[in-house]
């Protein structure tokens, strides 16, 4: 959860630029599989989209500000980002500018508000105009 604290503060830090989206994915330590000792939630496996949806709720109680997005059962997002177990991504006119090291050990905000500011200096800085006469 404070993972998904830094987020949502992050997101609210750059509203002006970007459009923030959590994407709910596979649970990655399902109650009934593998199990992590330090499990926020006891979530079973999905066995369908409801389930997916209900657990889903979770995140969003954690960011209520940011839109949320749930992956399909067959876990199509989840496959074309490579995004288990969790991970950052900026994405730009359709073409990924950001992508960040797979959760948890490379999710890093840091890298993800480094890149942020920089766009925002970029967009903030005068264009040079040069004029051929």
């Amino acid at each position: 959860m404070a993972r998904l604290r830094s987020f949502q503060r992050l997101a609210a830090h750059f509203v002006d630029i970007a459009d923030f989206l959590l994407v709910y994915i596979e649970e990655a330590h399902p109650s009934d599989g593998w199990v992590s000792s330090d499990a926020a939630y006891n979530i079973p496996k999905h066995q369908c989209l409801q389930d997916r949806l209900r657990a889903a709720q979770l995140m969003r109680e954690g960011a209520p500000d940011c839109p949320l997005a749930v992956d399909t059962m067959d876990n199509a997002s989840s496959a074309a980002y490579g995004a288990y177990f969790e991970r950052l991504y900026i994405i730009q006119e359709e073409k990924v500018m950001y992508q960040g090291g797979r959760g948890p050990e490379g999710y890093k905000i840091s890298e993800l508000r480094t890149w942020l500011d920089e766009y925002k200096t970029r967009l903030q800085s005068p264009s040079t105009v040069v004029i051929q006469v």
